[in-house]
């Protein structure tokens, strides 16, 4: 069974994640701990499940999204997994970070990115990989069939959908991306976005103003 952990980081009030089995094993899912208040309780969080950080995931590389990736890289060893269609926007955030006054610590990159279909297993768990682009050029969402949940970062939020004005994004690819990968899950299935409340798919079907069924 997989459980989840949500807690709400930086000023961007981003939603960072941990999976974890029954066995301790955790996926790391956008972390955006900033500061030492939020990355200790972090860290106090897999001390006391006595959790194994196995895999670091990005469903995609905006600032708010990545700010921890040197921090769990640097206490666990793990690289930073996303789709490779993200990693300009990744190494632009060092550019842009002073420039808005925070502090950001570079993340590493690895030489293993994911593809837009599959899927990524930490224990004997595995996540499907969707590609929903729009948002960002390459945005990946994770979905676990069994326990009907995705994490959906910032391509549908309850009520909303991701802002399309940032570089490489694009309005019309995010409204049919969220049509055919995400709203043909299973009305039931919840999403967990990278900001605000969940939802499920059956619920933005129905009453997103955006982007109806």
């Amino acid at each position: 069974m997989v459980h989840l952990k949500q807690f709400v980081c930086n000023p961007y009030q981003e939603n960072t994640y941990i999976l974890y089995d029954d066995q301790g094993n955790c996926a790391i899912i956008d972390p955006g701990m900033y500061g030492n208040t939020e990355e200790t309780a972090f860290l106090q969080f897999i001390s006391e499940k006595s959790l194994t950080p196995v895999l670091l995931l990005n469903t995609h590389c905006h600032i708010d999204h990545v700010l921890g990736n040197h921090f769990v890289h640097e206490h666990f060893g793990l690289f930073p997994q996303f789709h490779e269609g993200e990693l300009p926007l990744l190494i632009e955030v060092q550019n842009y970070a002073p420039q808005m006054g925070i502090r950001y610590e570079v993340s590493p990159i690895g030489e293993h990115f994911l593809s837009e279909t599959g899927t990524v297993s930490f224990g004997e768990e595995q996540l499907q990989l969707i590609f929903v682009p729009g948002h960002s050029p390459a945005h990946l969402c994770f979905y676990h069939e069994k326990q009907k949940f995705v994490i959906g970062g910032d391509a549908l939020f309850r009520g909303s959908i991701g802002r399309t004005d940032l570089p490489g994004g694009n309005h019309d690819q995010l409204l049919t991306s969220i049509k055919q990968r995400l709203y043909t899950l299973p009305e039931d299935v919840t999403v967990y976005p990278g900001h605000g409340p969940a939802t499920t798919i059956g619920e933005e079907k129905k009453s997103n103003p955006f982007v109806r069924g």
